[in-house]
C-alpha cells in the first residue's frame, strides 16, 4: 500500500517516553534533551542478556534483539513495571501499583537480584538466568544492527496511525505497544512513513528521517497486562499490506523538547 504526502508538514509532540531496561516498561518524561551523540539520553542503556549471549561491555558491539530478553519472545515481561532512578541507579520494580524490588544497579549485589527477578520471572532461572548488561557509548536499541546512526536514532509514532490501526482492526490499541520515544499528533495517518530523508524539525532541533520501522510480533503483547494475542501484526499486513509502522529519525542538533512543542516536516 502506498502512502501519500508531500510539502511542509507539521504536528506537535503529545507524548514523550524512555525505555531505560531493553525490554522493560516505559517511562513517561514531561520533556528531554535531544542530542546526535545520545538521541533520547537513558533509553536502552541497559538490558537483560540471555545466558547464552556473548556481550563484551568493554568492547561493545550491537546485536540481535533475540540475543536479549524482550516482548517478541518474553511476554510476562509487560506483567511488572519498572521505574530507573538514574541520578542514584536504583531499578524500582512493581507490580500492581505496589514495588516489590529495590536494586542498586551500581553495585553487585544489586545487579545479581535484578537478573534473579526477571530470570524468575520468565522462566530462566538458575545457570539460565539472564545477566544485566550496559556500555558506554552504546544503546541496545533494535535498530542499532543497521548503522551506527540508527543506534543513537530517535523511533517516532504518529497516533492518527495508531487510530486507523485500531480502527481497522475493531480494537482500543495501547500506543506504548510501538514503544516509540516520540509520539505525535496533527498528521495524517501513514503520512510518517515518507519521511525517510526528509529534513525534520522538532521543537526546533534539527532531525533527519531515516528508516521505516518494521513491526515484529513485540506489538501483539498488551504493555499493560502482559496478554497476547496475534491480532495487530496480522491485521497491519492484513488490512495495509505491509509491516512497517512508524519512523526512526537521526538527530542532527541539540536542544531540548517537550510534550506541547511542535514539529515541522519538509524543506
Amino acid at each position: 500500500m502506498q502512502h501519500g504526502g508531500s510539502g511542509i508538514q507539521r504536528a506537535t509532540v503529545a507524548r514523550l517516553c524512555r525505555f531505560p531496561v531493553k525490554g522493560l516498561s516505559a517511562e513517561e518524561l514531561s520533556s528531554v534533551q535531544l542530542s546526535p551523540d545520545t538521541g533520547v539520553p537513558g533509553d536502552r542503556a541497559f538490558a537483560l542478556a540471555r545466558a547464552t549471549t556473548d556481550f563484551d561491555e568493554a568492547s561493545p558491539r550491537p546485536l540481535d534483539k533475540g540475543r536479549f530478553l524482550q516482548l517478541r519472545n518474553n511476554e510476562r515481561l509487560a506483567t511488572v513495571t519498572t521505574r530507573l532512578e538514574s541520578q542514584v541507579g536504583i531499578l524500582l520494580v512493581s507490580l500492581n501499583g505496589r514495588d516489590i524490588l529495590s536494586a542498586d544497579l551500581n553495585a553487585d549485589k544489586g545487579r545479581q537480584s535484578v537478573e534473579e527477578f526477571f530470570g524468575e520471572l520468565v522462566g530462566q532461572a538458575g545457570d539460565r538466568r539472564p545477566r544485566l548488561v550496559r556500555a558506554r557509548n552504546h544503546k541496545f536499541t533494535d535498530a542499532g544492527i543497521l548503522s551506527r546512526e540508527l543506534l543513537w536514532a530517535v523511533s517516532v509514532i504518529n497516533l492518527a496511525t495508531v487510530r486507523a490501526l485500531a480502527s481497522s482492526v475493531g480494537a482500543v490499541v495501547d500506543p506504548l505497544r510501538f514503544r516509540a520515544n516520540i509520539y505525535i499528533d496533527g498528521l495524517p495517518p501513514w503520512s510518517e512513513l515518507n519521511w525517510v530523508g526528509k529534513s525534520v524539525r522538532i521543537a526546533g532541533v534539527k532531525c533527519v528521517g531515516l528508516l521505516r520501522t518494521n513491526r515484529c510480533g513485540a506489538i501483539n503483547v498488551d504493555p499493560a497486562t502482559g496478554a497476547r494475542d496475534n491480532s495487530l501484526l496480522i491485521g497491519l499486513k492484513k488490512n495495509f499490506g505491509h509491516l512497517e509502522f512508524g519512523v526512526y529519525v537521526g538527530i542532527l542538533g541539540s536542544g531540548a523538547v517537550g510534550v506541547g512543542d511542535d514539529i515541522v516536516v519538509g524543506d
